[in-house]
């Protein structure tokens, strides 16, 4: 009888402790990439919101990208896991006959056929598990849609983009997303345009910042705050290119022996029907001491590319900092009062100026601390742990991201009062 009565007593004080797990509130989780922000850029631009953010949760030295370090396939790697020769999408321009004769590009109708997406993007994975999930732009979504999306419009200011993530979160909870993403792209234009250490980058980087506080204060004031987890991304960082590094194709090969899939800085050159894969590259290879030329089967390991059937046959990769291109298109953009001093990326991603950013902060992450860089092929992962959901195959490993978990479940992530947040 005794024990009966202590078992009840027992019972009856887990019924009133909080935040016991039965009653735990669903996580809601945001990723927002800032296109080309570079692992440095939050300390040598004016960001307070962004270091707020950083101070409040885990940031990494850096967020390695996957090759090519350009902006759809590391986008689509961030939220699959996947590297891009696993997932499909190994460049911002691709072609494959078994799916059409039209070329894939980012702004073409070709990027909104889900035949060329491979994996399982995380909102996919979300809406598999019983969930809603939604995309303010994000490469992929306009294939395989979320529960809620919209179509990319780059000239949707940065303020509305908030306000939609924002409108999706006042939901009713039976209809809210517990996964969306944000994405900005005035960063990467003002890089490419004007360089990663110009003048221009601070004034972009404060409007970024500034939204970035209105999407805090905004969750904070819809009362969301202890239960969202925000992940800051960027999909790769920015290189300085100049006039006097520049690579000249057609000094080594004529326009009627090859197929450029895509420019620069890596070359993806299919032969044409009068030329082979061998000649072009032996024509090629070694004769430019910033270009690094490899047969498709011959590339290096370490980029963990090759295998998929749409990489060209011939690959040029630039030394940082150098453009491919030909002299007629080089002409034509000198006239139009354009040079190629500036910025790019897509080099190989072992260079520290093409890694980018990586911060959260959220129920259970870290607090307050720096931890090393790592491959955007784990985020993924991250993203499924923090929203309490088994993954889809991945080339990911959560054990390689275990420093930027802590001990406390639900932290209080954000409060009004003394987080540095401005807005």
């Amino acid at each position: 009888m005794k024990r009966r009565a202590l078992l009840l007593v027992a019972i009856a004080i887990l019924a009133i402790l909080p935040g016991r797990a039965a009653q735990a509130p669903a996580p809601i989780v945001i990723l927002v990439s800032i296109d080309g922000w570079r692992w440095d850029y939050i300390d040598k631009t004016n960001a307070p919101n962004i270091k707020a953010l950083a101070a409040r949760g885990v940031r990494s030295q850096g967020l390695i990208p996957s090759f090519p370090s350009v902006t759809f396939p590391n986008h689509y790697t961030l939220v699959t896991g996947l590297v891009p020769d696993h997932h499909g999408i190994i460049a911002n321009a691709m072609v494959d006959r078994s799916i059409g004769t039209e070329k894939f590009t980012m702004s073409s109708d070709t990027a909104k056929n889900p035949a060329w997406w491979g994996g399982e993007p995380i909102w996919q994975t979300v809406i598999r598990n019983g969930g809603k999930s939604a995309a303010m732009f994000w490469p992929g979504s306009e294939a395989i849609k979320p529960t809620y999306w919209r179509a990319f419009d780059d000239d949707v200011p940065n303020m509305d983009r908030v306000a939609q993530v924002l409108e999706w979160l006042r939901l009713p909870e039976a209809d809210r997303p517990s996964f969306s993403t944000l994405y900005f792209s005035e960063i990467d234009h003002v890089g490419h345009d004007f360089g990663p250490d110009a003048p221009e980058l601070l004034t972009a980087a404060e409007h970024v910042d500034a939204a970035i506080g209105q999407l805090v204060w905004g969750i904070e004031d819809l009362g969301l705050a202890e239960r969202t987890s925000i992940v800051l991304v960027s999909d790769h960082g920015m290189a300085a290119t100049s006039s006097d590094r520049v690579i000249y194709l057609d000094d080594y090969l004529q326009n009627d022996e090859i197929e450029v899939v895509d420019w620069s800085p890596n070359i993806e050159i299919n032969p044409a029907t009068t030329s082979s894969a061998d000649a072009i590259y032996q024509k090629l290879a070694n004769k430019h001491p910033a270009l690094a030329v490899y047969r498709r089967a011959d590339l290096p390991k370490w980029l963990n590319y090759g295998t998929n059937k749409r990489i060209p046959a011939v690959i040029g990769i630039a030394e940082l900092g150098w453009t491919i291109t030909t002299h007629a298109a080089a002409k034509a953009r000198l006239e139009s009062g354009r040079s190629f001093t500036g910025g790019g990326h897509g080099y190989d991603p072992r260079y520290r100026e093409l890694h980018g950013l990586f911060i959260a902060a959220g129920p259970g992450l870290r607090r307050g601390v720096i931890v090393p860089e790592f491959r955007n092929v784990h985020v993924y992962n991250v993203l499924c742990k923090l929203l309490g959901l088994a993954p889809a195959p991945n080339d990911g490993d959560l054990s390689e991201v275990a420093s930027l978990w802590g001990r406390t479940p639900f932290p209080q992530v954000f409060n009004r009062w003394g987080t540095g947040l401005t807005r």
